[in-house]
């Protein structure tokens, strides 16, 4: 039969009010990441759960997530991830999919709608690790933008 912990080991659950969400620490031009559950405001240790918003015809910068494992999911809009070299890998998202990014991976997300906001609901463990790239030679390819 397993135990129980402690009432003086549980963590506290609480609740974070969408009004008052800030934006979280590690940020990407055209990614704008707000913390929902975080170290900044949780007792949480090994995990970062928010929101990415990207405006209309917003494309991000490159990055990474370091060692971060992170699941995305397409709460609002269209949006697509170029990965691979130059960037030339593309994959298109439409609201309710899923899309896993394992560590270290180079991408960028952009909003495929030109007046549409693109809105993701987004999950990293152990942290929200974002590592920007400069002077990356990203291929100019063809992108199916949906307006």
């Amino acid at each position: 039969m397993s135990q129980t912990p402690t009432q003086a080991a549980l963590k506290n659950l609480s609740v974070q009010r969408g009004d008052d969400l800030a934006q979280a620490p590690g940020q990407t031009r055209h990614a704008r990441r707000i913390s929902g559950v975080s170290k900044e405001n949780t007792e949480v240790t090994d995990l970062w759960f928010g929101k990415v918003y990207t405006g209309p015809g917003e494309v991000s910068d490159p990055h990474h997530h370091g060692e971060a494992e992170t699941g995305g999911y397409v709460f609002k809009g269209h949006g697509f991830i170029r990965f691979g070299e130059r960037y030339e890998e593309i994959v298109y998202l439409a609201e309710g999919d899923f899309v896993y990014v394992p560590p270290f991976v180079p991408h960028i997300e952009g909003n495929l709608s030109r007046t549409e906001e693109l809105v993701w609901m987004t999950t990293r463990t152990p942290d929200n690790i974002v590592v920007n790239l400069t002077d990356q030679d990203v291929a100019d390819i063809e992108i199916a933008y949906v307006d």
